[in-house]
């Protein structure tokens, strides 16, 4: 069953799984460096570019994919932050965020948040439904994630999906 979607689960295995999950404790990976980061595509719309640093990916035990995410304004104003993406859930949290000026994190975890389908703002959606969560499964492993960003996407990404 390691290969099913959540799709195929019952809602009563679904509601034990959500009843018996627990999240492993995470400190923020060392800040990112630019040689580090793979860019990932989310919108044409976007004036940002995004970036995850490929050092800091990671797939917890609790089957929560970690990562730093980096959005560049045009201007090249930075914004860092470590999050995580839970894909049996679809939920997406961020744990700190970076000072770029000393690239120091400001530990801050926020609350899980659904990931929503949008035509804006849509960055979480497109690493769930593109790269991390394809086909509704969790990586395998860190390499896999690096694989599917340099690839520009996971081959069992669903993109028909209008993510």
């Amino acid at each position: 069953m390691a290969g099913a979607s959540a799709q195929d689960k019952s809602d009563w295995e679904r509601a034990q799984e959500k009843r018996n999950w627990r999240e492993a404790e995470v400190s923020p990976p060392a800040y990112p460096r630019a040689q580090d980061l793979l860019p990932f595509f989310v919108s044409s719309a976007s004036r940002f570019e995004f970036f995850v640093d490929a050092a800091s990916l990671s797939i917890g035990e609790d089957g929560v994919v970690r990562y730093t995410l980096v959005a560049r304004s045009a201007q090249g104003a930075e914004s860092v932050s470590y999050e995580g993406i839970r894909c049996s859930t679809r939920e997406v949290r961020i744990y700190a965020t970076g000072r770029v000026a000393d690239h120091a994190w400001s530990r801050r975890a926020g609350p899980w948040r659904r990931i929503e389908a949008r035509s804006v703002q849509r960055w979480h959606n497109a690493l769930a439904a593109e790269f991390f969560c394809a086909g509704g499964v969790a990586l395998y492993s860190a390499q896999e994630g690096v694989a599917a960003l340099r690839r520009g996407g996971h081959p069992r990404a669903d993109r028909g999906a209008g993510g």
